[in-house]
């Protein structure tokens, strides 16, 4: 039988730490930990949480025009998609140690086992906001940078503003641009399948 790691415990060993904004260190879990968590059922079935660099945050419920615009999304990106390419939803994605995200939709190149696809193999990855529309566009916005992630766009489900976010760094992206919703959009990395939001007809 495989023997799981422990989980961090109170003692004198050096475990990895994060700081929170009140600058008190928390204990950084990893993933192989966050699956343990979730193998013993400490979240629940409907529970949403994301480990980011270490930390568990819970995210917030979606609303109904969330859910449209990303089935819409969905629905009008699988239809236009090349048969070398994947669309994700709802992935539990693991770019590396200590990250676990469920970015709305994630176009990347056909794999075996897309919730491990490289950053550097994602094409785009859209997070539609409603109530963490500032976290989407803030500590977000900035993990899928250090990622590496090369489009990342976070659409505002109530304006349908889009703001666009390009060339990551480590400290975040240098580009960023905000799009009305009767402007096209149109992918970085694939040029042939623009769009605007107004035209999906939300309803």
């Amino acid at each position: 039988m495989n023997e799981q790691r422990p989980f961090p415990e109170a003692g004198p060993r050096e475990l990895p730490t994060t700081q929170a904004a009140d600058g008190l260190p928390r204990y950084a879990w990893t993933l192989e930990q966050f699956d343990q968590l979730s193998d013993l059922g400490v979240f629940g079935e409907d529970d949403r949480i994301e480990l980011i660099e270490g930390e568990l945050v819970p995210m917030q419920s979606k609303g109904t025009r969330h859910e449209r615009m990303k089935t819409k999304l969905l629905n009008w990106f699988g239809r236009r998609l090349p048969e070398t390419l994947e669309l994700a939803v709802k992935l539990g994605w693991r770019p590396r140690d200590g990250v676990y995200i469920e970015p709305d939709l994630l176009i990347c190149e056909a794999t075996a086992s897309p919730a491990l696809v490289p950053p550097n193999r994602v094409l785009l990855a859209i997070e539609v906001a409603g109530s963490s529309l500032a976290y989407d566009l803030g500590r977000k916005a900035q993990l899928y940078a250090s990622l590496g992630v090369r489009d990342y766009w976070v659409i505002d489900a109530a304006t349908l503003d889009t703001r666009v976010f390009r060339d990551p760094s480590p400290d975040g992206y240098v580009s960023q641009t905000t799009c009305t919703a009767d402007l096209v959009l149109t992918p970085f990395l694939l040029p042939d399948l623009s769009l605007t939001l107004r035209s999906l007809d939300l309803g």
